[in-house]
């Protein structure tokens, strides 16, 4: 499929699936729907139910889930994007149309620190993100909706400068501790003028993961009180259990668990907040591109492992890569109710699992096949090149 540079939607475009076999939320309070047909009109979510209590004519595209799994499009909480499809980083075209492969609707940047000559003056970082956030915002690579334009803060940034990238469209923040502001004190000062200008705030966590970046320990990140601490199971090296521990107690944030990073501490961080009932604060990256590559299939592998050696029930584990995301990232994304966006990945176990059911599949920690992602309505890919052949496969039989 062809870069999608249309970032609109026509309001009349009516989209039914139909058939579905298994309809997961996304919502960790509620992750399995009583239904089994989903309505968007306009790019959004009109009606979920029954098929014969639902109003499905007319539709310029219909469906056939072939009683397959539907999930919201999934989320990666951490990438770093620099200019469409193309990372410099491992000089690779088409990671995020790879991505989108792998069930990935949404990717949320958390700066873009690998951009040749990253300016770090203010001037130079203002404007980098402006650009970025308005670049990505008005060219979608194959529809997938890359949250950028994420500064990595300066000690030299002042209030107003927040207030001007905000009234640009600006609302993340890179992770702090990849530019030189380190200490807790500077953080927190400027987190907390980005807060007050509707900022999402992310941190690096962990041991240093490019030059430039640094030790940021529990100590800086209960100090800086992000709304996001990044990847706390390192990027790559993770902290040391005991701080991992500090950081879940000590904050009511979210934690995001990566796929480039340490996966016993993964576990670890999991663990714990299994133990005290905070699974709404686990949230799913790549953060990648990076030294490690690209991940077309990253987040569904943190589904998987997190599910399977976690001991976390599959249709939550979902729901680290969906719904979770989506209320810690105040996004319109990641959940299935009336009014959101009709972002969809439709699945079903992969071909010779053990697994005798999907989700059973998934909790033996084998990858989902995917069949379909839809966003904003509209087909974006049909049967993944990247995943596991899946047993069914749905298809569109209208538009």
């Amino acid at each position: 499929m062809a870069q999608d540079a249309q970032t609109s939607v026509d309001p009349d475009h009516k989209l039914v699936i139909r058939n579905i076999g298994l309809l997961l939320s996304g919502d960790i309070a509620n992750p399995v729907l009583d239904a089994d047909a989903v309505v968007a009109i306009g790019g959004r979510i009109a009606g979920i139910g029954r098929a014969k209590d639902l109003d499905l004519e007319h539709a310029h595209t219909v469906v056939d889930a072939n009683g397959t799994v539907v999930a919201p499009g999934l989320i990666d909480s951490h990438v770093h994007p620099v200019a469409g499809d193309w990372t410099p980083r491992q000089s690779q075209l088409n990671w995020i149309e790879s991505t989108l492969h792998g069930g990935v609707t949404t990717m949320i940047s958390a700066g873009e620190v690998h951009t040749p000559g990253r300016p770090k003056d203010v001037a130079g970082l203002k404007a980098m993100a402006i650009f970025a956030h308005k670049a990505f915002a008005n060219f979608r690579p194959h529809g997938v909706k890359v949250l950028a334009g994420a500064p990595v803060i300066e000690p030299e940034l002042e209030e107003h400068d927040f207030q001007e990238m905000a009234a640009a469209g600006v609302h993340l923040l890179g992770e702090v501790g990849l530019g030189a502001v380190k200490d807790g004190p500077t953080g927190r000062k400027m987190v907390d003028w980005a807060r007050k200008h509707g900022f999402n705030s992310t941190i690096h966590t962990g041991g240093p993961s490019i030059p430039g970046s640094g030790l940021i320990d529990a100590d800086v990140v209960l100090e800086v009180d992000p709304d996001v601490v990044g990847h706390i199971n390192g990027g790559h090296t993770a902290l040391p259990d005991g701080q991992i521990r500090c950081i879940c107690e000590g904050c009511k944030r979210g934690l995001e668990l990566v796929h480039n990073g340490n996966e016993r501490a993964a576990l670890y961080a999991l663990r714990t907040a299994k133990e005290m009932g905070d699974l709404h604060r686990v949230i799913l990256g790549t953060d990648g591109p990076a030294g490690s590559g690209v991940q077309p299939l990253g987040i569904a592998r943190m589904v998987s492992m997190l599910s399977s050696l976690g001991e976390v029930p599959a249709e939550i584990a979902f729901c680290f890569a969906t719904g979770n995301t989506a209320r810690l990232r105040a996004l319109d994304t990641g959940l299935i109710e009336v009014g959101r966006a009709a972002d969809f990945v439709i699945m079903d176990r992969a071909q010779h699992t053990a697994g005798r059911t999907f989700l059973e599949s998934i909790g033996l920690g084998d990858l989902p096949g995917i069949g379909m992602t839809i966003i904003d309505g509209l087909v974006r890919t049909t049967r993944s090149r990247n995943t596991p052949p899946a047993e069914k496969l749905p298809s569109v039989v209208v538009g």
